[in-house]
């Protein structure tokens, strides 16, 4: 694995042979099941037990037990890196969408503009609370944790929500601080 135009770093990332025998199997699941390694996962190999926490808890997030599905998932990550403009996950989460979705014209205008789309009340509901977490998360208030529970969430849904939308807050910060670039696979995936 090479440095390859992944971040705008010089980071030291390690040869796939040179990770741990667990780092060793993640990535080739990765390879099987999306044939590449996502360029964040490359990048976070230049340390291992960094690699292991954020992978750990991404698929917790994003595959664990939950009363969102994986396509509602996806969603808020593509509002929150809208909102963020990171190319990075706007890329990759875009490409996600529009596979759960079956649905190109809904991975456009998530990435575009999540409010143009014909969405259900449960959806926009969502969507308005990871918007708004992302812009004021100051600005939360219990007016908005009902709009959730009024939309069918319960309060472990909106904590699921809530989880969802810090996450991508985070990992669109570190992306915009080392310009991290997405895997050109992602560009034509699912169109």
């Amino acid at each position: 694995m090479s440095q390859n135009n992944i971040t705008a770093l010089d980071l030291p990332i390690p040869e796939q042979s040179d990770l741990s025998d667990a780092h060793q199997r993640y990535f080739a699941k990765c390879e099987e099941a999306l044939g590449m390694i996502p360029n964040v996962l490359a990048a976070y190999s230049q340390n291992e037990a960094q690699l292991e926490v954020f992978s750990r808890f991404y698929n917790e997030l994003m595959f664990g037990e939950s009363e969102l599905t994986t396509l509602e998932r996806e969603m808020i990550a593509v509002v929150v890196s809208s909102h963020n403009h990171c190319y990075y996950c706007l890329t990759a989460h875009g490409a996600a969408v529009r596979e759960y979705s079956g649905d190109p014209v809904l991975g456009e205008l998530m990435v575009m503009n999540y409010r143009a789309a014909d969405l259900s009340e449960r959806h926009r509901a969502m969507l308005d609370f990871a918007a708004k977490l992302t812009e004021t998360p100051d600005r939360i208030l219990e007016s908005d944790r009902q709009a959730l529970r009024d939309a069918g969430f319960s309060d472990r849904g909106i904590w699921d929500i809530a989880n969802i939308a810090g996450f991508y807050n985070m990992t669109n910060r570190v992306a915009a601080a080392v310009e991290m670039q997405p895997n050109p696979s992602y560009h034509g995936s699912n169109r």
